[in-house]
């Protein structure tokens, strides 16, 4: 594909993807230009047509983020039609297998080494570590009540003590969890990152005296 056919080329799948994911949805334009304006960014229904149709070549990013969350789908799901083809042309003379071509707009490409140190790759990162440091925490302190509640409700004996003392593992489990978070979030500071905000479950890993 040459460089001036890669554009057009490149919209047409976005709007075609834009259409079908309009019927999923089961949104008529009429329905779909209504929902842009309630969102605050009022898309008209030729705008909407046209894109749909080929008679326009171009869509501003604002409408492409609009028009994902009237439909309800991720946008990048737009831009790749990921599971119904099985490569796309993501730059001009560059086609590449589809779910590549996600990985490398998500920045989740692999790399044969580390991104640098504040470079774009290495924040995004940061950030998907903390994600996961997250949910990581989360479960394991949820086991760890769920554990010490079963135990409370048990009349027989026996079992409260087993049960106490696999809740006793959990909690630590939890315990160190939760402080490795904590020292992942205060590490993102130190770096001039903000950490995302933390499920009301995990809040009491910001102060440092619980």
């Amino acid at each position: 594909m040459t460089n001036p056919d890669w554009s057009p080329s490149f919209t047409a799948r976005v709007a075609e993807q834009m259409r079908r994911a309009r019927k999923a949805a089961g949104l008529t334009v009429a329905e779909a230009a209504e929902a842009c304006a309630s969102l605050g960014l009022p898309i008209p229904k030729t705008t909407i047509t046209n894109l749909e149709t080929g008679r326009r070549s171009s869509i501003d990013l604002a409408e492409f983020l609009v028009l994902a969350e009237v439909y309800k789908v991720p946008p990048v799901s737009l831009l790749f039609p990921l599971g119904t083809d099985a490569s796309v042309a993501v730059l001009p003379d560059r086609e590449v297998p589809t779910w590549e071509a996600v990985s490398w707009f998500t920045g989740e490409a692999p790399l044969d080494k580390p991104a640098p140190e504040r470079s774009a790759r290495d924040v995004l990162d940061t950030y998907r570590a903390h994600s996961d440091a997250v949910a990581t925490a989360l479960a394991s302190s949820r086991l760890a009540k769920e554990r010490r509640r079963k135990a409370s409700v048990t009349l027989d004996a026996a079992r409260r003590d087993a049960l106490l003392e696999t809740a006793a593992s959990y909690e630590q489990l939890a315990f160190d969890d939760c402080r490795e978070l904590r020292e992942f979030r205060d590490a993102m500071r130190e770096r001039g990152l903000i950490p995302p905000a933390l499920p009301t479950d995990l809040t009491f890993v910001d102060n440092p005296e619980d």
